[in-house]
């Protein structure tokens, strides 16, 4: 494992204009292009978190997965947010764009009922562990966060430090007034899952009219903040050591310790 640089995208998304998005967010990764390795987008970056799918949607063959894989080789880093895909249904899916211009996928397997997300988009059934520098690295979208047991760093004893992943990643559009549920269990996923978490969320008000507070931050598996961003548009590059964490996982093996768990598709 080296250090991976790592940065945090914290934007004010315009609301279902994909151009206005892509010449946006664009600006904002061209500023840190061979100074990253993965860079870290919102969710639904492209539209806003909408129901309106008919507005939102587009399909693997379209602008929006093309720019992210463009965008990816142009900077030469990961690029990774996710995006409304239709398919057979659609699908609130992260893409994890490489600069070699492969990349892979995962679909948002928990949609967020409260907002009628479950009505209008189509769950996922398989967690995606990625690649890069060494680490290996579980993405994540929004609500999956507040599901423990499927984001528990599994038991593999092949692995080092005996478990499947070193860093989960969250994109996120969570409202300000669900603030301090985001910012609790970001750290509580650090800390149970021995584990570094990046968290990614947006600023400024969707069409909605709900209002986001950002809090995009990186916690060490101690649950520690080494970085805390506020409620405005903000673009970081933090440097994460993999030394603290395979200390940590040394001195404190408390993975030997969980519960065996099967985890079924939906």
């Amino acid at each position: 494992m080296q250090t991976l640089n790592v940065t945090l995208v914290q934007g004010a998304t315009r609301w279902h204009d994909a151009p206005a998005n892509r010449e946006y967010y664009g600006a904002l990764v061209r500023r840190v292009a061979g100074q990253s390795d993965l860079v870290v987008l919102p969710e639904t970056f492209l539209s806003g978190f909408s129901n309106d799918t008919r507005v939102s949607a587009e399909g693997m063959d379209g602008e929006g997965v093309a720019w992210m894989r463009a965008l990816a080789t142009e900077v030469g880093a990961v690029v990774t947010g996710s995006l409304a895909i239709r398919e057979d249904k659609v699908y609130n899916r992260l893409i994890w764009a490489r600069p070699d211009g492969t990349y892979a996928q995962y679909d948002k397997r928990h949609l967020f009922r409260m907002a009628g997300e479950h009505t209008r988009y189509g769950g996922g059934s398989e967690r995606l562990i990625v690649e890069l520098k060494g680490w290996r690295i579980l993405p994540q979208v929004c609500y999956d966060l507040r599901f423990p047991v499927w984001l528990r760093n599994r038991r593999l004893a092949s692995a080092a430090g005996g478990m499947d992943y070193d860093l989960a990643l969250f994109v996120a559009n969570w409202p300000a007034p669900r603030r301090q549920p985001w910012r609790t269990l970001l750290r509580a996923r650090a800390i149970e899952n021995l584990a570094y978490v990046v968290g990614v969320n947006r600023v400024g008000v969707d069409g909605n009219d709900l209002p986001y507070a950002g809090d995009s931050a990186v916690i060490d598996p101690l649950g520690e903040p080494l970085l805390e961003l506020g409620p405005q548009e903000q673009l970081v590059t933090v440097a994460i050591d993999p030394a603290p964490l395979l200390q940590h996982r040394e001195r404190f093996p408390a993975w030997m310790d969980a519960d065996e768990f099967m985890l079924s598709d939906v």
